[in-house]
């Protein structure tokens, strides 16, 4: 949100940059978070199945943003580190924008957005069970990464 010179609220409206900071933040948070995290959702990660099967069934594309931020806010909690969390809460408003216009930009071309981050958070989970810390790092820099081609240029916008 912000505000205009009367002081009215106004719904922020992401522009390309705002996009590529964002995207930026979450690389830098994420892969750090996930490698933190691994030895917590080694011993359970029954928080996340149940997200994962909640976002199986999101009826919306609006619920499904927000249970996949609440996914990656389940990892960042597991991480232990307070500030990273502390980080993550600061830009969630901003993140919810972000991954919502994304969500529906992937929705307009493959209609495979719910089953896409079904299938890419249940191979996060396989990695937190199975692999080592910095493997999930890996993981979760790739899951990031996946989602720069979405998006959006100057052109787009217009």
């Amino acid at each position: 949100m912000e505000f205009n010179e009367t002081g009215r609220v106004l719904v922020k409206d992401l522009s390309p940059h705002d996009f590529e900071e964002l995207y930026v933040l979450r690389l830098a948070l994420e892969p750090v978070a996930a490698r933190l995290a691994a030895p917590a959702l080694h011993e359970n990660s029954s928080r996340l199945d149940n997200n994962i099967k909640a976002t199986s069934k999101a009826p919306t594309l609006i619920r499904l943003t927000h249970l996949d931020l609440d996914f990656h806010e389940i990892i960042l909690e597991a991480s232990g580190n307070g500030r990273l969390l502390k980080l993550w809460h600061s830009l969630r408003s901003e993140l919810e924008l972000w991954l919502g216009r994304l969500n529906r930009s992937k929705q307009l071309h493959t209609r495979g957005t719910r089953e896409e981050t079904v299938g890419s958070h249940e191979e996060l989970v396989q990695a937190f069970t199975t692999k080592s810390p910095v493997e999930c790092e890996r993981m979760m820099r790739q899951h990031i990464v996946g989602w720069h081609e979405w998006l959006p240029t100057t052109e787009v916008l217009e």
